[in-house]
């Protein structure tokens, strides 16, 4: 685990409007991966949502990308579409017994984004938490709750994932509350506003303005401009962050965690 390091990606790596504005038009399909691999340094897998994957695909998309790199894993809506979370035990199983361990030491956090209806409820939230291991077949385990209804702007929220050491997705976009507190010994952003008329996505003050958010979230800090719930703020300790260019205008995302990661090497 890296401390302090910020990892910045999109979400898959398979799209064809990237062709031409990503992908150059004559790279094979099979080559896709390592050349986004090549160029940014997490991916989000979103294709676990929606059904298994073989262990053989994770073997190779592990293969295929640098030592340093990391992927995202977004598990299985089976188990948080439910009125119920906490009886969502089979399902989690279920998918950490698919191979998304086979990885190894390129599986970065594993995303458990609850549906948008879904409201808080702290025994149900309690219940749904002591279903996620801390390791599986071996393999260190980090897992993040991605909360969409505003009844999860409560403090009550932050507390429980940080007595359980998970994550909570910081979202920017329009539709859902952003909760910006670190509630992990790590950090995990989705930014949601790509612009299409905006050749980064982002404009340039607004990159600069999430580098700054990016590093002093890897200081340990909170960045002081965007809205903390937490009845305490969080331990000043150095966190490793990930921050996704997702949805919004998809076709900009790549372009936009290019710009980003050009800003964090400046």
């Amino acid at each position: 685990m890296a401390a302090g390091a910020i990892r910045v990606g999109i979400g898959g790596w398979t799209f064809e409007p990237w062709r031409g504005t990503f992908y150059p038009d004559d790279l094979t399909q099979k080559r896709e991966l390592a050349y986004a691999a090549e160029r940014l340094t997490a991916i989000e897998i979103n294709a676990t949502f929606y059904g298994s994957q073989k262990p053989e695909s994770f073997r190779k998309w592990a293969s295929e990308t640098p030592d340093d790199f990391l992927f995202s894993v977004k598990g299985p809506r089976f188990a948080t579409n439910r009125k119920v979370l906490s009886e969502g035990g089979g399902s989690v199983t279920r998918f950490l017994d698919s191979g998304v361990t086979e990885l190894g030491v390129k599986l970065g956090p594993i995303l458990w984004q609850l549906a948008a209806t879904k409201r808080f409820d702290p025994d149900d939230l309690a219940g749904f938490l002591k279903l996620l291991p801390a390791k599986h077949k071996g393999v260190a385990l980090r897992h993040v709750i991605e909360a969409r209804h505003e009844s999860f702007a409560d403090p009550r929220f932050v507390e429980m994932l940080r007595d359980a050491n998970v994550a909570q997705v910081i979202l920017d976009d329009s539709d859902h509350p952003m909760i910006a507190d670190p509630t992990a010994d790590f950090v995990y952003l989705r930014l949601e506003r790509a612009q299409e008329e905006v050749e980064t996505g982002y404009a340039e003050d607004e990159l600069d303005a999430w580098a700054k958010r990016l590093a002093a979230y890897a200081r340990g800090e909170t960045p002081k401009d965007l809205p903390a719930l937490g009845r305490a703020p969080a331990p000043k300790t150095p966190r490793e962050v990930f921050s996704f260019f997702i949805s919004g205008a998809k076709v900009r995302n790549p372009a936009a965690a290019q710009a980003m990661i050009a800003r964090l090497k400046g």
